[in-house]
C-alpha cells in the first residue's frame, strides 16, 4: 500500500526533485532578479502572481529582502558595503554561509529602505507572503508529505537547500572568484560555464554584471541561458514583456 498519493522508482523522485527546483531557480531569476530587482522584462499578473506563490511555497523569500540586498550588491560591489563578496568575506565562507551574510543584512534597516523600492506592496504581499514567510514552507511540506509519503521529506529538504545553497552561495561566491571573463566591469564577477541551465541562466554572471538590465544573460552563439529561452516563450504566449537586451558582441 503507498504510503503517499504517489509512488515511484527512485529515480522517478530523482526526477521529481530536479523538476520542481528548477522550477524555483526559474522563478529566481526570472521573477526576484531580471523583473523585480533590474526592471529588464514586464510580467502579466499571471506570471507573476505564479512566481511569487511559488517562491513563497519553496524559498520562504520575501521580495523586499531579496532585491533591496541583490541592488546594493551592484550598487557596492567587492566593496566592504557588499552583502556578499567573496573578496571581502573570503570564498569559503559565502560558498558555505551565504544564508548568514543574507540574514544579516536583510535586518539592516538602511538598505531595505534605499534598495527596496517599487516591489509589490499589495495585500497579498503585506498580509501574506512577508508577514508569513515561514507559513509556506511549512505548507509545502504538507505537499510533499501528502504527495510522496516520507520520502516527501527528503524532497522538500532539498527544496529548501536549494537556492540557498546555489543562489546564495554558488552565484555569489564562485561566480565572483572563478570563471572565464567576457567583459572587465569594475568588479570580479565570472562566467561559471557557458551553458546556464542548472542555475536558471545565473551562471553567466560576468555577462550578467556587465549589462546588470539585459533579460538576457548570454551573448554568445555557444552560451546557453535558458532563463531566456524561458522569458521567449512567456512572451509568445503574452504573458512577459521584454524591455532591454544586451547588444551582441562582434
Amino acid at each position: 500500500m503507498p504510503l503517499g498519493l504517489i509512488e515511484l522508482p527512485w529515480w522517478g523522485y530523482v526526477l521529481v526533485i530536479l523538476a520542481l527546483t528548477h522550477v524555483t531557480i526559474v522563478s529566481v531569476t526570472i521573477y526576484l532578479h531580471r523583473h523585480q530587482a533590474h526592471h529588464a522584462l514586464d510580467l502579466h499578473p499571471l506570471a507573476g502572481h505564479f512566481f511569487r506563490a511559488w517562491l513563497w511555497l519553496t524559498t520562504g523569500l520575501i521580495t523586499r529582502e531579496w532585491v533591496a540586498i541583490h541592488r546594493k550588491h551592484h550598487a557596492k560591489c567587492e566593496t566592504p558595503d557588499d552583502p556578499h563578496s567573496p573578496q571581502v568575506y573570503g570564498i569559503n565562507k559565502v560558498l558555505f554561509d551565504g544564508v548568514d551574510l543574507y540574514r544579516r543584512e536583510a535586518a539592516v534597516t538602511d538598505t531595505l529602505e534605499r534598495y527596496g523600492r517599487g516591489v509589490p506592496n499589495d495585500a497579498l504581499e503585506r498580509h501574506l507572503y512577508a508577514r508569513h514567510s515561514g507559513l509556506g514552507v511549512a505548507l509545502m511540506l504538507m505537499i510533499d508529505l501528502i504527495l510522496f509519503g516520507p520520502i516527501g521529506i527528503t524532497i522538500w529538504a532539498v527544496q529548501m537547500l536549494w537556492v540557498p545553497f546555489f543562489a546564495a552561495g554558488v552565484i555569489n561566491g564562485i561566480g565572483h572568484y572563478w570563471g572565464y571573463r567576457r567583459f572587465a566591469p569594475n568588479d570580479a564577477s565570472r562566467n561559471i560555464v557557458p551553458w546556464g541551465i542548472l542555475i536558471g541562466g545565473e551562471e553567466l554572471h560576468n555577462n550578467h554584471h556587465a549589462y546588470a538590465t539585459s533579460a538576457r544573460l548570454s551573448n554568445e552563439w555557444w552560451e546557453i541561458d535558458i532563463g531566456w529561452l524561458y522569458i521567449r516563450l512567456l512572451e509568445a504566449l503574452g504573458l512577459a514583456r521584454v524591455r532591454r537586451v544586451a547588444p551582441r558582441m562582434r
